[in-house]
């Protein structure tokens, strides 16, 4: 991610946040980061997802899928058989995206002893 194309801190416009904060929310949460880090590795069907995301509902996988198309992030291709194939692979904004994701993942993997000493101590004073 290149930092230097970024508006300084003190440079906050409403607009800027506001696009900002609706693209963070579409790409930050866990069903979509689960996703973009699935098919880096190539496409997948439907059903390949579903059984390679634990706990994700069939309601939860389309939604999602559907707002990463929308936004250009995954590409969806139909194949006219009987029973219909559906493949769903990144696209190239999407592959951008996957760096970031697989970040967060090695951060998460790295700090997770950390993460939960804390919400033990935290727990502990409640």
């Amino acid at each position: 991610m290149d930092v230097s194309t970024l508006p300084p801190p003190e440079a906050h416009e409403s607009d800027t946040c506001a696009v900002v904060r609706a693209i963070l929310a579409r790409v930050g949460d866990k069903w979509s980061i689960l996703i973009v880090r699935m098919l880096g590795d190539g496409s997948m069907r439907f059903s390949e997802l579903r059984r390679s995301i634990e706990g994700i509902s069939q309601r939860m996988l389309t939604l999602t899928l559907r707002n990463l198309e929308r936004d250009g992030l995954v590409a969806r291709t139909v194949t006219p058989t009987t029973p219909p194939r559906v493949d769903y692979e990144l696209t190239d904004l999407g592959h951008s995206l996957q760096s970031i994701t697989e970040a967060f993942g090695r951060w998460a993997v790295t700090h997770r002893d950390q993460i939960e000493n804390a919400r033990l101590r935290f727990d502990a004073r409640q």
